[in-house]
């Protein structure tokens, strides 16, 4: 490595770079870093030349990378990351820190987990910022590439699912908050409901019924269906919808069936005439994870959040073990 070479380099050309491969465009990039477009293509002509290299080509729809920008653009994420960690304070005061924090999280942790841990977490440090997102499928990839600071999500226990805490990408590390059941939920009215002995619910029963189900990561199977398929079964999904509020809603006006985690079932129960059943089969738990990348295991801030959340988590879901 030549000092004198990087000496030359203004780091900040760096993170212009970056946000110009994600907006390919002058006037987004410019507008989104709060210069002016002149300002903003003054920094390109320097970073081509600092580069070597053309970057990127005017089209008729934007710019458009040239191949040694794409491959800078999958170094940038890394590289920004650990700059930006060497600029984080040795220690961090809770109370006086104005640190900024971002989470994904699944959408059934809305209810059950967030307004449990940002009462003490704001309370204990007031003027830091919380930004929430919703996890997709692109989480854990913003997740490794620093994007966000801290993913919640829902990791599956059986073999084959593609959830498994076990197949977490590489440098990502986490933490179970609890372990949840699948349950049922069907309208209270519903047809089946009068009629309805432990006895008679069963599998052969839950199996002919017609089903919602939420789509998780981009996937329309969930642990469950690779647990009835090594039986041989599937079940009927008849809709499928992309979020949880949307699933119970449609399970309490129609005759489907929706299985879902028993936290957030107890919570759709509070706002739809909803009744719960338990599944008619034994079946492995669910985890809910803490996740985040190991490059920040010693970040004394994320550290604190950590803590934070998993002492909040354990007062709501093991009140015993806080004695």
């Amino acid at each position: 490595m030549n000092i004198d070479n990087l000496a030359r380099i203004d780091l900040n050309l760096l993170v212009i770079l970056k946000v110009l491969l994600e907006e390919q465009s002058v006037t987004r990039a410019a507008s989104r870093l709060h210069i002016s477009q002149s300002a903003l293509s003054k920094s390109l002509n320097r970073l081509r030349e600092t580069l070597d290299d053309p970057l990127f080509q005017r089209t008729a729809h934007g710019l458009k990378p040239t191949a040694h920008a794409l491959i800078l653009g999958q170094k940038l994420p890394n590289i920004l990351q650990d700059l930006y960690q060497l600029t984080q304070p040795p220690t961090f005061n809770p109370a006086s820190s104005n640190r900024q924090f971002s989470f994904a999280m699944v959408e059934s942790a809305y209810e059950t987990l967030i307004p449990y841990f940002i009462g003490p977490m704001l309370t204990t440090a007031p003027n830091v910022k919380l930004d929430s997102y919703v996890w997709t499928e692109k989480s854990m990839q913003d997740l490794q590439q620093g994007q966000i600071d801290f993913g919640i999500s829902g990791r599956d226990l059986h073999p084959l699912s593609d959830f498994q805490v076990d197949r977490l990408p590489e440098g990502i590390a986490y933490q179970t908050l609890f372990t949840d059941q699948q349950v049922c939920l069907v309208r209270e009215d519903h047809p089946l409901m009068a009629a309805l002995t432990s006895e008679q619910w069963n599998l052969p029963l839950y199996l002919d019924m017609a089903h919602v189900q939420v789509r998780c990561e981009g996937s329309d199977w969930w642990a469950l269906d690779y647990f009835l398929a090594d039986l041989g079964h599937r079940r009927r999904i008849s809709t499928t919808v992309p979020d949880f509020y949307g699933a119970a809603s449609v399970c309490a006006h129609s005759n489907l069936i929706f299985t879902l985690p028993s936290s957030f079932a107890r919570h759709a129960c509070q706002l739809y005439p909803l009744k719960q059943l338990p599944l008619p089969f034994e079946f492995m738990p669910m985890a809910y994870v803490l996740l985040w990348h190991q490059r920040n295991d010693e970040d004394q801030g994320h550290k604190w959040i950590r803590e934070t959340i998993c002492q909040s988590v354990a007062k709501l879901f093991n009140p015993t073990e806080m004695l």
